[in-house]
């Protein structure tokens, strides 16, 4: 008998496989239960207080002044430590809608904040306020969300189940000069959403 007719095979038995496939039937069973909001990467462990809208240039974002349909970048919570603030999960497209989704009003209605970390695998999504477009786009596999809800309306995010479809969000305030606060976000699928998993929109 020849040396190699005498090897065993390297590859993966029928008794093998079949435990590989019990143990992952197992495990997608039981994945609804698992909180993974708890284990995801969201600066939840900061001391998060009513705050002002602050834009790239240093100014606070006021009703009056902002662009209707235009989006900026802003970063919450704030550190003050560059590398920290850095961070993709601080990150938010701070946008104020286009006139046909209610964008010239002069209060709050007027604005919305998203995570812009997107809900399929986690590449950082931005608005486009282009005409014909609108809407928040993700360069790396075309997921797409309206502007109005951060729900996903096309591309892979968009066959995810609830609440894996719709975008954490902030909520704001304003004073009596029109200047924007962030209220506290509670991080949870029912509240504000969790970053990177995503939140129920009611």
């Amino acid at each position: 008998m020849s040396e190699q007719g005498t090897k065993k095979s390297g590859g993966l038995s029928r008794r093998d496989f079949l435990k590989l496939m019990g143990a992952a039937g197992t495990g997608l069973a039981f994945a609804p239960f698992v909180p993974f909001g708890n284990y995801m990467p969201n600066p939840s462990q900061a001391s998060l207080e009513k705050v002002k809208v602050i834009l790239p240039d240093g100014t606070q974002a006021n009703v009056k002044t902002f662009p209707i349909n235009h989006s900026e970048v802003i970063t919450y919570p704030s550190t003050g430590d560059p590398a920290l603030d850095a961070e993709a999960f601080r990150k938010w497209q701070f946008i104020r809608l286009p006139k046909e989704f209610g964008g010239d009003k002069e209060d709050v209605s007027s604005f919305r904040a998203y995570s812009m970390v997107c809900l399929h695998l986690w590449c950082l999504w931005k608005y486009w306020p282009e005409e014909g477009r609108k809407r928040g786009e993700c360069p790396c596999h075309g997921s797409m969300y309206d502007a109005r809800t951060g729900l996903a309306f096309a591309g892979p995010a968009s066959l995810q189940a609830a609440p894996s479809n719709a975008l954490a969000q902030l909520t704001f305030e304003e004073d009596a000069d029109g200047f924007l606060w962030i209220h506290p976000p509670t991080w949870g699928v029912n509240q504000n959403g969790v970053i990177g998993y995503g939140r129920f929109v009611k």
